[in-house]
């Protein structure tokens, strides 16, 4: 990674505790790091709620250390800017781990059977005499032979399916649009469904590992279960809201459900064929060092480099930066000729161009330009000019722009227009200018 010296600290605010260890790769010579920081350029969180909590415009990124960013108002930051980075497959192996112990969970009855070996009374006699004539009511089934059902092949589902090879079970998955980088990871014996409902059919177990997105809830129906074996297991460790949790109740209280192992815990209808486990998927050390490590190098990266990686909104856009070059960074609509305009305005100044890179995704373009030699501020207030900005900076050994080094210069969007943020105020109709230059 290429670090840029400049006069001043990032600022990031944590909103959780986060492990030590990623909270590591923020030097201090460039970071000031807290749960109290004010002006934060970027917030690094874990569960933390930020729906109703109000985000100052001083933030350029926020990032979870986590998958889900449900708890992230990711639209309304798209529209102002700001990329939204979490950390996929941080934590994919403590995930699958507690997936595993949901199959025995279910196949052997684990916590019935638990549950009543904490009833026993009497001495040891008694206790075991008590064990010989109980145990035959949680009589289960063994795992080889039979067939596991994976919706989603993610970090997650993959490794799930991988690992449910070796004990002897029949895999059959579904993801429609499962990544190429997965797909190389995902075993050639893992058998791929033609549709979501040939998995819910064929499967003995069935497990759900897809985000918590509108397309996604609800997803496990009371049609896709009236296709299941009525000795079948359902397996969520993903979100509540993938499962119609009435839909699941009245299953098992029909008889057409064998179980139904569940997290995270939640209110609602419960039935005696249910097991609700805490929300403990990441809940190892190793997971949370994992994900804070990623959550902050996706930090770090982007706001010293402007590179995008690992965001849920922003294209990914890694470009090695070229020594003796500066670089801006341009978040744009995702309409026709914007790397023109851009080539065009940094031409038109005498400059040159060493590197670009223009990455979009939906409506919404990322572009990386490294420039050679100093870059002059009017090629930014161009850029900024342009109706379908929506950002733009600057980052160099000094990021500044006119005559402002004291920090960074960003952007916030005004409609379609982004304009530079620096030291000065608001102009009454949300521009901020820069010290000394009038409102327009």
């Amino acid at each position: 990674m290429t670090t840029s010296s400049v006069d001043h600290k990032f600022r990031i605010r944590t909103l959780n505790a986060i492990s030590g260890a990623g909270l590591s790769r923020l030097p201090d010579e460039l970071y000031e790091v807290g749960g109290s920081v004010e002006e934060p350029d970027a917030l690094l969180v874990r569960s933390a709620k930020l729906h109703d909590t109000p985000i100052e415009d001083s933030v350029l990124a926020v990032a979870r250390a986590g998958a889900g960013t449900n708890n992230i108002p990711v639209e309304a930051l798209t529209e102002r800017g700001v990329p939204v980075f979490n950390t996929p497959g941080a934590n994919a192996n403590a995930v699958k781990e507690l997936v595993l112990a949901g199959l025995f969970i279910a196949s052997r009855n684990l916590i019935p059977a638990a549950r009543f070996a904490h009833t026993l009374e009497g001495d040891d006699a008694e206790i075991a005499k008590a064990v010989e004539a109980g145990k035959k009511q949680f009589v289960g089934f063994e795992l080889p032979g039979r067939t596991l059902g994976v919706i989603g092949l993610g970090a997650i589902g993959v490794q799930v399916a991988n690992a449910a090879l070796g004990l002897g079970l029949n895999v059959v998955g579904f993801d429609p649009g499962i990544s190429v980088e997965h797909a190389w990871h995902l075993s050639a014996e893992v058998e791929r469904a033609d549709s979501m409902e040939e998995v819910f059919r064929r499967a003995d177990i069935l497990t759900v590992h897809v985000p918590l997105i509108p397309a996604t809830r609800g997803l496990v129906s009371t049609q896709r279960l009236a296709l299941m074996k009525e000795t079948a297991v359902l397996l969520n460790f993903a979100r509540a809201e993938i499962v119609d949790t009435d839909a699941v109740v009245a299953a098992l209280d029909e008889g057409t459900l064998r179980g139904y192992v569940r997290l995270p815990l939640h209110a609602g209808p419960q039935a005696p064929q249910c097991i609700s486990l805490p929300h403990l998927g990441a809940s190892t050390k190793e997971a949370e060092r994992n994900c804070a490590i990623m959550a902050a190098d996706s930090l770090r990266g982007f706001l010293e480099d402007g590179q995008v990686h690992n965001s849920v909104n922003f294209p990914e856009a890694v470009m090695t930066r070229q020594e003796g070059t500066h670089r801006l960074v341009i978040v744009n609509r995702n309409v026709p000729n914007m790397v023109g305009q851009v080539s065009t305005i940094v031409a038109q100044h005498g400059q040159n161009i060493a590197n670009l890179l223009n990455k979009s995704r939906g409506e919404l373009a990322v572009t990386l330009v490294d420039v050679e030699g100093e870059i002059e501020p009017e090629v930014l207030e161009e850029l900024r000019d342009r109706r379908r900005a929506v950002g733009a900076r600057h980052l160099s050994r000094r990021p500044a722009l006119l005559g402002t080094p004291a920090r960074p210069v960003t952007s916030r969007a005004c409609g379609d227009i982004s304009v530079g943020r620096g030291p000065g105020d608001a102009c009454g109709d949300g521009i901020a200018v820069p010290d000394g230059v009038e409102c327009p």
